[in-house]
């Protein structure tokens, strides 16, 4: 069966929602735009806020669930509370605690990371200069 042969009611209107689903989709370009990756094709230098700044968002975010967690569980153990609610701080508590350890390590392992990163992309911005300095001539 062709696709001349196919009855009018299987042919999709082009004003419906599944014509809008069978279109080409643009989000490989729309991705790489709005992408806050550097990759090859950004040559703009970026400030030290814009690199570090998720790792840092990351850190504080943990510091603050990890004290959070210090807070809950300190009182659980130090305050005269009814069975239930002793029993709910005292679960709450190192929950929240591990929480934040994990947020401020992620964000602790990450910083280096963007660092040794750096350093690659440099190597390999000067020995593209080099390469292109030679190849040129």
């Amino acid at each position: 069966m062709t696709m001349e042969t196919l009855p009018k009611a299987l042919e999709v209107d082009e004003k419906s929602p599944e014509a809008k689903d069978l279109l080409p989709s643009q989000t490989a370009s729309s991705l790489c735009i709005s992408s806050r990756s550097e990759s090859v094709w950004t040559t703009t230098p970026r400030s030290n806020w814009e690199i570090y700044r998720k790792p840092i968002v990351i850190m504080s975010v943990g510091g603050a669930i990890l004290l959070f967690g210090v807070v809950i569980t300190c009182l659980a153990y130090t305050l005269k509370l009814g069975e239930k609610s002793l029993c709910i701080l005292k679960m709450v508590g190192p929950a929240f605690l591990s929480l934040g350890l994990m947020m401020l390590v992620c964000g602790l392992v990450w910083v280096p990371i963007i660092k040794k990163k750096q350093k690659q992309r440099q190597k390999s911005n000067f020995l593209r200069s080099l390469k292109s300095f030679f190849l040129t001539r």
